[in-house]
């Protein structure tokens, strides 16, 4: 019966990270140079890519980038682009939703997907100058070194 209980929470364990470093979105399109960053490895973003929280995503001096989330939020990131993905909570049926971005550099649109419209107050992009709120629209934002 020990080994059993123990057996169950060293698989609970194991599962975890594996929770934590859940898909929230893909790449669907590359032009350029484009790269994904997960855990300090340097991943050359093509189409398919998964995007985990966590991830910064980049794109080089002729590169773009489209990205769509579980959501159905879309980024499309122009040349000299680099965003973090800070916060990513998608669970509507509980009501836990969050999507947190911090961009450095660079040009990005966006259109808002079902978490700016369920909960548009917990959508949020930090930027070397201000936080922009999101409120279920369409917008663009150009951050200069």
């Amino acid at each position: 019966m020990n080994r059993f209980i123990m057996a169950i929470i060293l698989m609970s364990m194991a599962v975890s990270p594996l929770w934590a470093a859940e898909t929230i979105g893909f790449v669907k399109t590359v032009s350029g140079g484009a790269a994904v960053i997960d855990s300090g490895n340097t991943i050359n973003a093509r189409v398919g890519t998964p995007i985990k929280m966590g991830n910064t995503l980049k794109t080089g001096p002729k590169g773009s980038m489209g990205v769509t989330f579980k959501d159905n939020t879309v980024m499309s990131f122009g040349p000299d682009t680099e965003l973090t993905v800070d916060e990513y909570l998608y669970e509507p049926g509980k009501d836990n939703l969050k999507f947190g971005t911090s961009m450095s550099k660079g040009s990005l649109q966006v259109v808002s997907g079902v978490i700016a419209k369920l909960k548009p107050k917990s959508v949020n992009m930090k930027t070397p100058a201000a936080i922009i709120g999101c409120r279920g629209t369409r917008f663009l934002v150009k951050v200069e070194p």
